[in-house]
């Protein structure tokens, strides 16, 4: 009997060290199989090798699809061998140990208060959470990984920008599928003009999702499925710039992932062949390339040309249709009207000026009496309000088959 007791203490332990649920002070993770689980088994954290690489990181996966890593801890940083240790301490910190004790990467909680009862948690979101024990507040949360994603885009995850602090959230490509460090390709916000999504490989745009007009990102096709999975939020204040996303349905398993050649895609899990499959491709087509028609010209897949000049606009070049276009008549600023277009996808909006107040009337009235003004366009289609003023020329455009928000274009009055 005493043995059977002693057998099922230690298969408790072993069980427990095996499927952890939460972290308290003194506790570890060892390399070797031993794992932190989300509360309903969704997510998974432990330590693995990508590829085939025999580097080893602390890494979160779907638990029902471990070779589908969503965030990597120490991206820059492997341990070499199998030995490393996750160790949480009394103040807080979680601390990854290689084999001689050094510290090869650990948290930074972005907070000054002392923590009583720190415990470590991952959510079923996929959130790797630092906090209080009874904390519930996001707000009061010492530290989450949710602000430092990797290449994975998750259900309540955001992108975007502290403007007090200046910290930045993105996601961003591995440099292969054997080394997660950071690689070439980021999707980020752009601050500048109206703020918008953009791809960039290093520090040039190869790719832009848009700004936001109350119901979609504008640069895009709109969803034009009739039961969307997501609800979307853009936020813009004194504090802060983000964008993020939500699964309206919590039957549903979705990710977005950026692979290391910066293509980015939506994946939903299908229960009944156990498998991922692509619900939506950004690059979906050959008007995905940033500016790829120049100023002043369209972009519309399967057309031949791709590039197409916008009316009142002529070919700065015969030759190459991704030069651009110039104007046929140049404008007069006094003389000038408006052309509504309602095929268009709204223009970079990096040099553009925003004000939510205004009305589409007084909108055209400020663009009129501004010389360097080229557009025009409802700032929020959804509420036919707010102005937003393009004063540069007009780049990356994408045409659609069917009608968008109304964009207004300067024109002399002998073109319209």
């Amino acid at each position: 009997m005493e043995t059977l007791w002693w057998s099922t203490l230690f298969f408790f332990f072993i069980f427990k060290a095996l499927t952890l649920k939460i972290i308290t002070p003194g506790d570890f993770i060892k390399d070797g199989g031993e794992t932190l689980e989300s509360e309903n088994g969704t997510f998974e954290m432990g330590f693995f090798s990508p590829g085939n690489s025999n580097n080893r990181y602390v890494g979160i996966w779907y638990k029902f699809s471990n070779t589908t890593v969503v965030w990597v801890a120490n991206r820059e940083a492997p341990v070499s061998d199998n030995n490393g240790v996750l160790s949480f301490d009394n103040n807080g910190i979680l601390t990854l140990f290689n084999e001689t004790n050094g510290v090869v990467w650990y948290t930074n909680p972005n907070t000054s208060r002392t923590p009583h009862e720190p415990v470590l948690q991952l959510f079923d979101s996929g959130n790797l959470v630092l906090k209080e024990k009874n904390e519930d507040d996001s707000k009061n949360f010492f530290w989450e990984s949710f602000d430092f994603p990797s290449d994975n885009l998750l259900p309540g995850m955001k992108i975007g920008i502290n403007l007090i602090t200046g910290f930045e959230y993105y996601i961003s490509s591995w440099k292969s599928s054997d080394d997660p460090s950071q690689g070439q390709y980021s999707l980020r916000i752009d601050p500048h003009g109206q703020p918008q999504v953009v791809l960039k490989k290093g520090s040039e745009t190869v790719y832009r999702a848009g700004s936001w007009d109350g119901h979609y990102l504008s640069a895009r096709k709109p969803d034009d499925n009739p039961i969307p999975l997501y609800s979307y939020n853009f936020v813009i204040n004194e504090n802060e710039i983000y964008f993020k996303s939500e699964l309206k349905n919590g039957s549903f398993i979705s990710r977005y992932t950026m692979d290391p050649s910066g293509l980015m895609q939506r994946f939903i899990w299908n229960q009944m062949k156990n498998e991922w499959q692509v619900f939506s491709t950004a690059q979906a087509d050959g008007c995905s390339t940033y500016g790829l028609c120049g100023s002043y010209a369209s972009c519309k897949s399967g057309r031949f040309p791709l590039c197409s000049c916008l009316e009142g606009f002529k070919p700065k070049s015969s030759m190459n249709t991704s030069d651009g276009c110039s104007r046929t008549t140049e404008l007069g600023c006094s003389g000038d009207g408006f052309l509504k277009q309602r095929r268009l996808a709204l223009p970079d909006t990096s040099k553009s000026w925003a004000n939510g107040s205004m009305n589409l009337k007084e909108c055209e009235e400020f663009c009129v009496k501004n010389c360097a003004c080229t557009a025009y366009a409802n700032l929020d289609v959804t509420k036919g309000s707010g102005c937003l003023v393009w004063l540069d020329e007009l780049i990356d455009i994408t045409e659609f088959s069917q009608d968008v928000q109304p964009l207004y274009i300067r024109l002399p009055i002998s073109e319209l």
